[in-house]
């Protein structure tokens, strides 16, 4: 990519490299709360219609940019994009989340799962990676990011959205060697996803395992860890992705924070439930840290948000190796002024700590 990146602040913290201060993007920086992605969804006719149209995705994705000094932009997408090209049939019904029209419940359903082809069904993504590098000309770094392949089982196994998901917890102890094969399955099909957005332009990726935490200590290392670890070293054994730091966020499974850093990969997502020093003397200084504010606390008034976010840095210290992020995602009726007040917070206290 000919553009030169202008703010790499969050690439040298990935790297655990020293920076003039803390860097700072939000989970669904890109989203409901924000009036003008509001108005292009309505544009785009559907959350689908939005996400699949490497413009309207570009659009979208650079508007969080415009609002706030944000130190990375996200690629616009969904972590069901791999489900939907296997032909599980995703929709979004208002106010209900995604649903598949073809729930994967058997071992004939998975044995009829494939890895997509990155440049069939799944172009759009890597055209809308394509525009949004560009669009951004060296701005800031771009992060492309997938679901863990334990996160996806959820939603493909379910069918929808569920508190404990259930009926794939079901799969695991009575049909564990068919759940492995799902999951193998969406392991290749993830490390596949990942490698072609690095090839696209992506400069870092993200693996969200958003339903890890619903798992027992050794459930988790058999169905989800094994996974990640699988996914990261095929990442670190291609010769473009390998290039690229890679961020594990696992909601809810602070307990293996060190069995994750032992992945290979370059960072750790931590959610709230955990505090950031105990953390960073978990991974003993193998990985940088992201989070961990509450995304509750921009709700608060900007007395609490400031102080919340010298909190979490603080909790940090002034040591290389943070990005500043919530502990899960934005939610929709936060006031954007909230998240401006945070990102200058950030950057202001951050430099004082650098400089203390």
């Amino acid at each position: 990519m000919p553009d030169v990146l202008k703010n790499d602040r969050f690439l040298r913290a990935l790297r655990r490299e020293p920076t003039d201060t803390t860097p700072i993007w939000v989970m669904r920086q890109a989203g409901r709360y924000l009036p003008e992605y509001r108005t292009t969804r309505e544009r785009a006719g559907s959350f689908m219609g939005l996400a699949q149209n490497p413009e309207f995705a570009c659009e979208v994705t650079l508007q969080p940019l415009a609002r706030f000094e944000l130190d990375a932009a996200i690629l616009f997408s969904d972590i069901l994009t791999i489900p939907d090209a296997m032909g599980l049939g995703l929709s979004f019904a208002h106010g209900e989340g995604p649903q598949f029209a073809r729930p994967v419940r058997s071992a004939a359903d998975i044995a009829k799962l494939a890895v997509p082809d990155m440049d069939g069904e799944l172009r759009y993504v890597m055209d809308a990676v394509r525009l949004i590098r560009r669009e951004l000309h060296g701005r800031v770094p771009l992060i492309g990011f997938s679901g863990s392949p334990w996160t996806l089982a959820c939603y493909m196994v379910e069918g929808h959205g569920s508190k404990d998901f259930a009926t794939l917890k079901s799969l695991c102890w009575n049909e564990p060697k068919i759940t492995h094969q799902l999951l193998d399955t969406l392991a290749r099909a993830v490390a596949a996803y990942l490698i072609a957005q690095a090839g696209a332009g992506a400069q870092a990726l993200m693996i969200f395992d958003t339903w890890g935490g619903l798992l027992g200590p050794a459930p988790f290392r058999e169905f989800s860890l094994r996974y990640m670890a699988q996914i990261v070293a095929d990442l670190n054994a291609d010769p473009v992705s390998r290039e690229l730091p890679v961020v594990l966020f696992s909601k809810g499974a602070g307990a293996h924070l060190h069995e994750m850093a032992d992945t290979g990969c370059a960072a750790l997502g931590v959610d709230w439930t955990i505090d950031l020093a105990d953390a960073r003397r978990t991974v003993a200084g193998k990985v940088a840290l992201q989070g961990n504010l509450d995304p509750a606390i921009l709700r608060a008034s900007p007395e609490v948000i400031r102080r919340e976010a010298r909190v979490v840095l603080d909790s940090y210290g002034n040591h290389p190796g943070h990005v500043f992020n919530l502990g899960h995602g934005i939610t929709p009726e936060v006031d954007p002024e909230c998240v401006k007040l945070l990102v200058d917070e950030v950057h202001a206290y951050g430099r004082t700590l650098r400089a203390g």
